[in-house]
């Protein structure tokens, strides 16, 4: 069985290669772009739900570089983190989980 990723370009780059620790910001941090290129350090708090009552990994942290947005009304939350950003800090069947974070600079 053969499956596909259909990329599409994110709003910071295009199709510019980021990474994979990569994640979306909502629009209250948006404003306008200027959060692009961003460094946070992202760390799961706890389950938002009872399906996955403990979802954070024993490394629930991981930094990650805003290169999208994330629009309303489909983003659930602040940041929206790439696949295997999640997997690092949190159990990928949770769906979401409580987080906390803080912008950095290299």
């Amino acid at each position: 069985m053969f499956g596909y990723i259909v990329i599409t370009a994110s709003a910071c780059y295009g199709y510019q290669d980021q990474g994979v620790m990569i994640a979306a910001a909502n629009q209250d941090l948006w404003q306008g772009g200027a959060i692009c290129g961003k460094y946070f350090q992202v760390t799961c708090t706890g389950a938002l739900n009872q399906g996955v009552p403990h979802p954070c990994t024993s490394t629930p942290t991981v930094n990650v570089m805003i290169t999208d947005f994330c629009p309303p009304p489909g983003c659930k939350g602040s940041l929206d983190l790439s696949h295997e950003a999640f997997s690092t800090i949190a159990d990928p069947r949770a769906g979401g989980v409580k987080i906390s974070y803080q912008q950095y600079t290299i």
